[in-house]
């Protein structure tokens, strides 16, 4: 199981950030993303009902992008305005009869998320500039770890603070909501 840490921050001018990040970072790729967040059906109603924060990040996310299909479970936990999650991760060769297995097991979509946008990659750091539907755009910088140790958290954490600053987007921007958070509050499921 991988361990993801990574901070978000809005984005006011995507077309500067992205020429910054090109003057330093290696291009990887352009994306669309589409992404569908499963849960236990029986906690879809009281959760956006209550707006639980700590099951608002949870579930089973299946994500199609390029013709592959790739399911997430994460277990995650937001530190000093940063998500660090163990992830566990696979393909499968069909979103539809992945879905159906997830009906059957008494789950239900509950939010869908859409974002495209751009790669780069920098020392350890994936960064992406997004356009996630009905939100706006927002900088994602990611470090995959095999471990969520403290020393090892701290010293991503300033890694992506410097990218960050390297960038020009204040901590200010930081947003340390879930994009599935977000979603909820814009009323999209």
């Amino acid at each position: 199981m991988a361990t993801e840490i990574e901070i978000k921050a809005w984005v006011d001018d995507p077309q500067e950030v992205q020429k910054k990040v090109s003057n330093f970072a290696d291009f990887v790729k352009s994306y669309e993303k589409e992404d569908a967040y499963w849960l236990p059906e029986a906690e879809i109603a009281p959760l956006v009902k209550e707006e639980k924060r700590g099951k608002l990040g949870s579930g089973i996310r299946i994500r199609q992008e390029n013709g592959l299909v790739l399911v997430t479970l994460k277990k995650k936990e937001v530190r000093q305005g940063m998500e660090i999650n163990d992830e566990l991760e696979f393909s499968v060769s069909s979103a539809p009869a992945f879905e159906e297995f997830l009906t059957t097991l008494g789950y239900a979509p509950w939010i869908r998320k859409h974002k495209e946008g751009k790669a780069w990659k920098w020392n350890n750091i994936t960064i992406e500039i997004s356009m996630v539907k009905n939100l706006g755009w927002f900088a994602e910088l990611e470090i995959l770890t095999d471990t969520n140790e403290p020393d090892k958290v701290e010293q991503a954490r300033q890694d992506l603070y410097r990218c960050l600053e390297k960038i020009g987007i204040p901590q200010e921007k930081i947003e340390s909501r879930y994009y599935t958070e977000l979603l909820l509050k814009r009323g999209g499921t």
